[in-house]
């Protein structure tokens, strides 16, 4: 049986996707019914695809971080979701739960979305890399080279209409490029079709506050696109 959370999350969900499709009122058109089992089938795939990449990413061994951790840390958020967040690698917190941004820097995220009115729930959050490296110390190539593709299979399944990377990490691993985060941020690239603005990390504006300002700003432009 589905939890009620779950339940409500789905009904959210399928009023929102009504709504943004010109849907009014609880109408039996056949217009409205189109668009209900058009979300179905489309947030029932996602899902299937996503369960079956973490069925085949299994308690990964596939690089020499699986031998610290305490969880996988695969992904959350809304399968079919429109924005997705991608990060550098999870934390102490997030190792211990086996849920992305959920300590110091996850809260400060869940702000970010709220900022731009949405939730963590119809937003998707995942990381380059599935496993804490120690110390919390900088993933590192072999690491990453182990566990991209499977992000790359997360992204395909979601089929997000835009990306944000969050951090140099993110950025440089999903364009393939060198360039610090300071130059990629704000503006916006192609990835594999899907339109991607990088943005600091927040556990970078942990640290340096004054760049939340220009996070807010890439944040207005990314939500102004989303709406446009």
């Amino acid at each position: 049986m589905e939890d009620i959370d779950d339940v409500l999350n789905n009904v959210s969900s399928t009023l929102k996707f009504m709504a943004k499709a010109g849907c009014a009122g609880f109408d039996c058109s056949e217009k409205t019914i189109g668009v209900v089992e058009k979300l179905d089938k489309m947030t029932s795939s996602s899902l299937d695809g996503l369960d079956a990449i973490r069925n085949e990413l299994g308690e990964c061994k596939r690089c020499k971080l699986f031998s610290g951790r305490t969880n996988i840390v695969f992904g959350t958020g809304n399968p079919g979701a429109r924005l997705v967040f991608v990060g550098e690698g999870p934390g102490y917190d997030e190792d211990i739960k086996g849920e992305p941004f959920v300590g110091r820097a996850g809260q400060l995220l869940t702000k970010i979305i709220e900022a731009i009115n949405l939730t963590r729930d119809e937003v998707y959050i995942c990381n380059i890399i599935k496993c804490r490296p120690p110390s919390n110390r900088n993933p590192e190539a072999d690491e990453i080279k182990a566990c991209f593709p499977f992000l790359k299979r997360q992204l395909d399944a979601i089929g997000p209409d835009f990306i944000c990377a969050l951090g140099t990490f993110a950025a440089q691993t999903l364009l393939d490029t060198n360039e610090p985060i300071s130059k990629l941020r704000g503006r916006l690239f192609d990835y594999r079709g899907t339109q991607l603005m990088p943005t600091y990390h927040p556990a970078y504006l942990l640290r340096s506050p004054e760049k939340k300002r220009d996070v807010w700003e890439d944040m207005k432009k990314l939500i102004g696109m989303m709406k446009g």
